[in-house]
């Protein structure tokens, strides 16, 4: 159980950093960068519903620290119930 505790963590990070790492290059990579696209292919999916729930914010997209904020909670979340089967 702790290896699957481990995956989890493993693959919150990894996702919280690939999310991280997607908001910065949007500032400085053209959108039609090969590495962007890339990696909009895998984040966008998940920020278009986040999109659509957040009210306009005047130019700034905040979907990227809400999605941040959901993966940890969700992470946090299944850490406590697979130690709770320990």
């Amino acid at each position: 159980m702790l290896v699957i505790i481990r995956i989890v963590n493993a693959v919150v990070s990894i996702v919280t950093l690939v999310v991280f790492i997607y908001a910065l290059l949007s500032f400085f990579l053209s959108p039609y960068h090969p590495i962007r696209e890339t990696l909009a292919k895998i984040i966008e999916p998940l920020l278009v519903p986040i999109r659509k729930a957040l009210p306009p914010t005047g130019g700034i997209d905040l979907s990227p620290l809400v999605l941040i904020i959901l993966i940890q909670i969700l992470g946090a979340i299944m850490v406590a119930l697979l130690r709770s089967f320990i």
